[in-house]
């Protein structure tokens, strides 16, 4: 009999962090920005065997550079294929959609995972993730029992902490060289991005909806898309609450933002109309000046190597008159 764990985001937002679905952004010009003096101090070689502590205390051993890699979170993957990986990818998740590639990878399930169909893909290193922990230990020590590495990645929130995402794959695949340009190259553009917003004197304020059924979701503190807003000197309407949070429409109406940013265009019809037709929206500023927008939920949620990406389409979308320059 087949064994399914679920592994993944509670119900609700689920399939809104999982799932998502980008243009390359447009660069802003070109400014005297300072490349990061050092890289990340985890970035250095690696020898196999090399021994490491994942997300949840486990020492992991691995002996030589996997051949065959199964991940089990679309954030993983791609950082598994920018790291020039992806070659060895031998399974992914359901909700796995870029690159390309990675559509043509064996699935192994979404929010639950099938057990007997990792191990039979003989996999050498399993990356899981941490944002699945609780519903999904049983499974994820079931394969640890049939004698697989698995590695727990850490639930970044924040620019940091995906570059220490990033780190810690590139040293589990033996990456370690691809893994510091992609981080210094992310760091220049977050700081570019950065260097441009500190020069707009009057902060709007945005509301970011991320879900609309059965009520409507935003992301409060302790977020990424709240430390995006940060990043680009913008205010987040819903910035008092914490994490992922539903927010009473009236609420919205009262906080009248002068943007509003949509991440459900990818698998809800008309998801802008939606917002626009809403009862008491009509006067809301966003509406009324016609700035609701929809962004790719993948680069704004997804703890990779696109979230700078989506930095600058964030900025682009709140502030066109100062970065589609």
């Amino acid at each position: 009999m087949k064994k399914i764990w679920k592994f993944g985001a509670t119900a609700g937002l689920a399939a809104v962090l999982m799932a998502g679905c980008g243009d390359t952004a447009t660069p802003v010009e070109e400014e005297d920005v300072e490349t990061p003096a050092e890289p990340p101090t985890e970035v250095a070689d690696v020898e196999f065997p090399v021994t490491m502590t994942d997300a949840v205390g486990e020492e992991v051993v691995i002996e030589e550079e996997p051949e065959a890699i199964v991940s089990m979170v679309p954030s993983n993957t791609e950082i598994v294929y920018e790291l020039g990986a992806g070659d060895k990818m031998v399974g992914v998740s359901d909700f796995d959609n870029f690159p390309e590639e990675a559509t043509e990878v064996e699935k192994i399930g979404g929010q639950e995972f099938n057990v007997e169909k990792i191990i039979s893909l003989q996999p050498d290193l399993v990356l899981a993730h941490e944002s699945g922990l609780g519903v999904g230990d049983a499974g994820l020590q079931q394969l640890r029992d049939a004698g697989l590495d698995v590695f727990v990645v850490n639930n970044a929130i924040s620019f940091e902490e995906v570059y220490d995402s990033i780190t810690v794959i590139a040293q589990a695949t033996g990456t370690m060289e691809t893994a510091e340009s992609i981080v210094s190259e992310m760091e220049v553009q977050v700081a570019e991005i950065e260097e441009l917003a500190n020069t707009i004197e009057e902060p709007k304020t945005v509301f970011l909806e991320v879900g609309s059924q059965p009520d409507i979701y935003t992301t409060g503190k302790g977020t990424f898309m709240d430390e995006m807003l940060t990043l680009i000197n913008a205010e987040n309407v819903a910035g008092d609450l914490e994490g992922w949070v539903s927010m009473d429409p009236e609420a919205i109406v009262t906080a009248d933002p002068d943007v509003i940013i949509s991440t459900e265009g990818a698998y809800v019809e008309d998801a802008v109309e939606q917002i626009k037709s809403r009862s008491g929206f009509a006067e809301v500023t966003a509406v009324k000046e016609d700035a609701v927008y929809n962004l790719d939920s993948d680069m704004l949620t997804r703890s990779g190597p696109r979230l700078s990406e989506g930095l600058m389409e964030m900025a682009q979308a709140v502030y066109p008159e100062v970065f589609n320059d």
